[in-house]
C-alpha cells in the first residue's frame, strides 16, 4: 500500500500526479473518505492533470457526470452518497461505465461496494488532527493492508 501525506492544497497537484503515474492504464479509481476529506477537490486536481476540457464539479444530483479530455477521451465522474442501493446503480447502467471505455472516478463506492471491479484502485483520504489529508492507495481485491 502506498501512503502520501499532504500539508495543505498546495501539495494536491504531487499527490494527484502520483496517483496517474502509479496506476497509468488504470481505469477505475474509487475515493473513499468522510465529507469534506476532499474527494472531489482532488479529482478537480486529477481531471486538470488529465488535460480535461470541462467544468468539473460534483455530480451529486445527477450521479454521473462526463468530461472530455483534450484528446476527446471520456473521463465519468461518479457521486453515488444519495442513492439507497444497489439497484439503483443497475438503473442507470453502470455496467455501460464500468466496463467499458473511459477513465471512472468513483466518489462513495461503499455504497455500490459490490459492484465496483476489484481491479479497482482504492484512494482512501483522512484528515488528520492538524487538518493534513493521508491518502491511501491499494487494489480493491487485495483490500487494505490489517
Amino acid at each position: 500500500m502506498d501512503v502520501i501525506v499532504a500539508k495543505d492544497l498546495t501539495e494536491l497537484p504531487a499527490v494527484a500526479e502520483h496517483i496517474l503515474k502509479a496506476f497509468e492504464g488504470k481505469r477505475i479509481f474509487a475515493f473513499q473518505g468522510l465529507m469534506g476529506a476532499g474527494k472531489t477537490t482532488l479529482i478537480k486536481e486529477l481531471c486538470r492533470q488529465m488535460n480535461v476540457v470541462d467544468v468539473v464539479s460534483s455530480p451529486t444530483f445527477a450521479l454521473v457526470n462526463e468530461y472530455f479530455t483534450d484528446k476527446g477521451s471520456s473521463v465519468f465522474h461518479f457521486d453515488f452518497y444519495r442513492i439507497q442501493s444497489v439497484e439503483e446503480a443497475f438503473d442507470f447502467g453502470y455496467e455501460e461505465y464500468f466496463f467499458g471505455e473511459g477513465i471512472c472516478l468513483i466518489e462513495w463506492p461503499e455504497v455500490i461496494d459490490t459492484l465496483i471491479p476489484e481491479e479497482a484502485i482504492v484512494i482512501k483520504i483522512e484528515v488528520m488532527q492538524d487538518e493534513s489529508r493521508r491518502f491511501s492507495f491499494f487494489v480493491k481485491e487485495m483490500g487494505p493492508p490489517s
